[in-house]
């Protein structure tokens, strides 16, 4: 899941990331580049937290949503690739009936997009945008 976050740095510190869909998840980093790759950990960390609190999983919205608020107006906008699937529990096999020309335009798009992983990573993926 893409995560919209902002990057603020004030004179004389760090890059600080907040990722205004995740309330209460901050990070930092002396460059941009530390600052996105430390939000990830700081993304896990928080979620390892939800988990074992069994509180629900925050959901990332568009970042068109979050640009006109004016509390992050001066910031710098990035979308941060988190994989939420092993907050969400074991896996489950199952068995799913679908319409074959539907199944290989999925097939397709897994192949061209392997951010999805398989076709369970598609299906998933498109479960929890739709449940959003």
């Amino acid at each position: 899941m893409k995560y919209p976050v902002v990057l603020h740095k004030e004179a004389d510190s760090e890059y600080g990331v907040t990722v205004p869909d995740v309330p209460g998840c901050f990070s930092a980093g002396e460059t941009m580049a530390e600052a996105l790759d430390n939000v990830r950990e700081a993304l896990a960390l928080h979620f390892e937290g939800l988990v074992a609190d069994g509180s629900p999983l925050p959901q990332a919205n568009d970042v068109d949503i979050h640009v006109v608020d004016p509390e992050y107006a001066d910031g710098v906008w990035a979308l941060v690739d988190f994989d939420v699937t092993p907050y969400l529990g074991k896996a489950v096999r199952f068995n799913a009936t679908l319409p074959e020309h539907l199944l290989a335009r999925i097939d397709e798009y897994v192949k061209n997009h392997p951010e999805h992983r398989s076709r369970s990573g598609f299906l998933a993926d498109a479960s929890l945008r739709a449940l959003q």
